[in-house]
């Protein structure tokens, strides 16, 4: 079977060209949802701001998407007072399935030094600082991507991401469904008994679990639904319910077997640094805490005992400033905890 990388990392991150002067670089991260785009004075420390719509091309479209990119970006660069022509690099981390069609918009738009990647890409870099490691994605989807190094020499390497029908394991929707699955189980008493029968009716306000259930397929409950029921899971798991905490020991082990095969793949494991490689969990599923964390490092730990596993929480914008910051070949930028204090700021402004 055909086994080359699903996603790749583009030359300019694995060969930049350096910039030593480079003042201002742009930051992107694309969603279903909304757009948020940085601009970041690298001299100055100050971080501006753009906000645009939805802009993943399966959700919206190429024409759609592309227009709320360049909107929040023009935001973003007007507020900084500059020019466009101004940005020493520019990183736009897209939501989607395949980028490419949004990549070519952007470059006749605008130009081809604005790189275009998927946003698993970007949530590497938030996850480990644009350095060798994994970066863990769960919120209502789940997510597995790594690098093995940093050079044009280096394996990149995608694991699950193939939405919430063909996989998403671990993610918010995969224990809200998991979750409804096991009051159903409770129902009919072919399952254990579980706190998360009372749970799911109260939460989607219905008198019974089978009429959860048929709003599964008669309403339907949509994906969005059904993942912030994991937020339940999570209450259920830590007042000690067997049933919850067991879901989320199975989202562990399922991801932990995503995750070693991008470690194996990359060779992080046999080619990393002394001190290990990041393993940087992000996203809404991780809030649960230590019911899904110390199952998940575990068993990744068991598998690489030199990888250090730990949750990150920075804006995904951040990562897209780190890789601007990289495309120009600088190694100098603020450290992550620093510019995640800056987002905050800008946003909270």
């Amino acid at each position: 079977m055909r086994r080359d990388p699903l996603v790749q990392l583009p030359r300019a991150l694995t060969e930049p060209r350096r910039h030593p002067d480079a003042r201002f670089v742009m930051g992107i991260d694309g969603g279903a949802t909304k757009t948020l785009a940085a601009v970041l004075d690298l001299r100055a420390g100050v971080l501006h701001l753009g906000h645009a719509g939805p802009s993943n091309e399966d959700a919206v479209g190429a024409k759609a998407a592309v227009a709320a990119l360049l909107a929040a970006a023009d935001e973003a660069i007007a507020r900084a007072g500059i020019a466009s022509d101004d940005l020493a690099g520019a990183v736009l981390a897209v939501a989607g399935t395949d980028t490419d069609s949004v990549a070519e918009h952007v470059a006749s738009a605008r130009t081809e030094q604005w790189l275009v990647v998927n946003d698993v890409v970007g949530a590497w870099a938030t996850a480990t600082g644009a350095t060798p490691g994994v970066a863990v994605i769960s919120g209502t989807g789940s997510n597995v991507f790594g690098v093995g190094g940093v050079d044009a020499d280096a394996r990149a390497w995608r694991a699950g991401g193939w939405g919430h029908l063909r996989g998403d394991e671990g993610s918010g929707y995969w224990l809200g469904a998991q979750s409804i699955k096991a009051a159903l189980r409770d129902r009919e008493a072919s399952g254990p008994p579980t706190a998360l029968s009372d749970a799911v009716c109260e939460f989607f306000q219905m008198p019974s679990v089978e009429a959860v259930a048929s709003n599964v397929y008669s309403k339907p409950l949509t994906k969005g639904e059904i993942a912030a029921f994991a937020t339940e899971t999570a209450r259920v798991a830590a007042a000690g319910d067997a049933v919850a905490r067991e879901l989320y020991e199975l989202g562990a082990r399922e991801l932990a077997g995503q995750i070693a095969a991008v470690i194996d793949q990359t060779g992080l494991a046999a080619n990393g640094s002394a001190d290990g490689f990041p393993v940087g969990l992000i996203g809404s599923a991780f809030k649960a805490g230590a019911v899904f964390v110390e199952p998940l490092a575990q068993a990744v730990r068991a598998h690489a005992e030199r990888a250090r596993v730990n949750v990150v929480e920075i804006a995904p914008v951040g990562g897209s400033l780190l890789l601007a910051i990289r495309v120009c070949g600088l190694t100098d930028g603020p450290p992550r905890e620093e510019l995640s204090r800056m987002i905050d700021d800008a946003l909270h402004a």
